[in-house]
């Protein structure tokens, strides 16, 4: 039987105070007529009216739910200074105030992507019994290693979100999400320090970006400690649903936290299309499948509640799958080895010389798509950055039949520094029978002196985590492998001096030797799915 909608009235602008004094605003979506519903709250930097207020307040509650739609610390009316991440006591505190209110019905839920999906993370644990259900989409319990990617700085997501909400409560609110690209495109383009990008940007110092920078990609700084939830994240007793995306930024950390789940013996639904970030595309797949899971959890109504916990989009192929978890049962490692004359394969190595490009970092090695915070992380053509003489290729065969990938990637490198600072990039590409050369997915590993260690001929192996891919490589297709010292200005310029990253003036050339011989196998680990 078709259900109705319900009439929804709002009421604006609740006053919410905090154990500090500091009073933080929120709007109520009442359903008419659903009584002492359970409620969902949301917690959000980016403002609470106009589409967020449709998006996530009326969405829920024409469906039956109430909504506390609630603006974070020192914005869009509330009042304190912004602390950007860490919402934990803010948190707390409104859930406390939420569960006094004479219309709290007892039960609750937790929604939101991004910025406010990290936020969740971290007052689910301690949530209490009432917390039922929790839906998140492109996010994860900690962002450190998601600004520091492989230890390389993400220059263009930190810089562009710095931008983006410098500019939330001023006179571009509203199309700040147009602007903030284009400054940060114009500030990366100058040859100043990494410190001064945000003046650049902006006009002045910004000091979320300037905190990151400080405090760099230590685990245990204060600053990291108190916005990294991953702990507690097997601890949550909620019911977790989550979205995510192929190019999304955040799917690799996303992912640890669905392993976490799994690990403490939770069970979570995860469900990760063809989308990246700021995709529009994966706002009403993430709301239907929250309404399913808020029915099920706070309503007993598991009529829309899918059976299967894991559903992917398989690129490349262009459908979804359902499986019983991830990574998927029944699939097995296959190392796709680089070979001499630039080929690709899963056959061992021959003998053969090492390949060697230069990476100058005053003409750093560009992206050319790949996961980015607000920009279209759309698969593009290549050719052109393959072109470079600073990026390698290796190019395997032509395939005879259909080869799904779908798993975590990783790549086994055995590589050696003019200097002992040097990023390696590796890119996995999908080669077309006309030449298209699509990238599928890539990462990055910060090296420094002895880290990692090398032998006594100066070879180092380096790990690379590349980001997760479900893809097919169709027939009549090859595989193919990029190899790199950059990807500007989505990771910061290595200088190859050892310079702090915020100050680094000096920039040297470094060149960069890649071996594939039975002593040194550089391969890409795929995970291949049969059946």
């Amino acid at each position: 039987m078709a259900r109705v909608p319900y009439k929804v009235l709002v009421h604006r602008d609740m006053r919410v105070p905090m154990p500090d004094g500091v009073v933080l605003l929120a709007d109520r979506y009442i359903p008419v007529g659903a009584g002492r519903a359970p409620t969902v709250l949301v917690r959000s930097p980016y403002g609470r009216r106009g589409m967020f207020g449709l998006a996530y307040g009326r969405a829920f509650a024409r469906h039956g739910f109430q909504v506390i739609l609630q603006s974070c610390r020192g914005g869009f009316g509330s009042g304190g200074v912004a602390s950007p991440l860490d919402e934990q006591d803010d948190g707390l505190a409104t859930i406390e105030w939420m569960r006094a209110q004479p219309w709290y019905g007892g039960s609750f839920a937790l929604h939101g992507p991004s910025y406010l999906g990290h936020a969740h993370w971290g007052i689910a644990p301690y949530a209490g019994p009432d917390l039922k259900a929790m839906a998140t989409q492109v996010t994860a319990s900690q962002l450190r290693d998601a600004a520091y990617v492989g230890g390389s700085f993400a220059l263009e997501a930190t810089l562009s979100w710095s931008t983006l909400t410098s500019m939330m409560n001023g006179p571009l609110s509203g199309a700040a999400v147009f602007f903030a690209p284009r400054r940060t495109r114009r500030a990366v383009s100058s040859d100043r320090p990494v410190g001064e990008f945000d003046v650049l940007a902006t006009g002045r110092r910004l000091p979320f970006f300037q905190e990151v920078l400080t405090h760099h990609a230590d685990p245990d700084a204060p600053f990291w400690k108190k916005r990294d939830h991953s702990a507690t994240v097997g601890e949550v007793d909620a019911a977790v649903t989550m979205t995510g995306g192929w190019y999304d930024v955040f799917l690799p950390w996303q992912l640890q936290d669905y392993a976490a789940m799994r690990a403490a013996g939770r069970q979570p639904h995860l469900t990760i299309g063809p989308w990246h970030h700021a995709d529009v595309r994966h706002g009403r797949l993430a709301t239907l499948d929250a309404l399913a899971w808020f029915r099920a959890h706070l309503l007993g109504d598991s009529s829309d509640l899918r059976e299967s916990p894991v559903r992917v989009y398989v690129t490349g192929a262009g459908e979804w799958r359902d499986y019983a978890d991830w990574p998927i049962p029944g699939s097995r490692e296959q190392r796709w080895h680089l070979q001499a004359g630039h080929g690709l394969g899963p056959g061992g190595p021959a003998d053969g010389e090492p390949d060697l490009f230069r990476f100058d970092p005053a003409s750093p090695t560009p992206v050319m798509g790949g996961p980015t915070l607000l920009g279209n992380s759309a698969p593009r053509d290549n050719r052109r950055l393959e072109r470079r003489p600073d990026v390698l290729v290796y190019t395997g065969e032509v395939l005879r039949e259909d080869l799904d990938v779908i798993g975590p990637v990783t790549a086994e490198m055995y590589v050696r520094t003019g200097t002992g600072y040097a990023d390696l990039v590796v890119r996995v590409c999908d080669v077309h029978p006309d030449g298209t050369s699509l990238n599928v997915c890539e990462g990055v590993r910060r090296m420094a002196p002895g880290a990692p260690a090398g032998g006594e001929d100066g070879v180092r192996r380096a790990e690379v985590e590349l980001w997760p891919i479900a893809h097919r490589f169709k027939r009549g297709h090859r595989v193919r492998v990029q190899v790199a010292g950059g990807a500007y200005p989505r990771l910061a310029r290595n200088l190859g001096t050892g310079e702090p990253l915020a100050t680094g003036r000096e920039s040297v050339p470094v060149e960069q030797e890649v071996f594939h011989d039975p002593a040194h196998p550089s391969a890409v680990v795929l995970r291949h799915v049969t059946g």
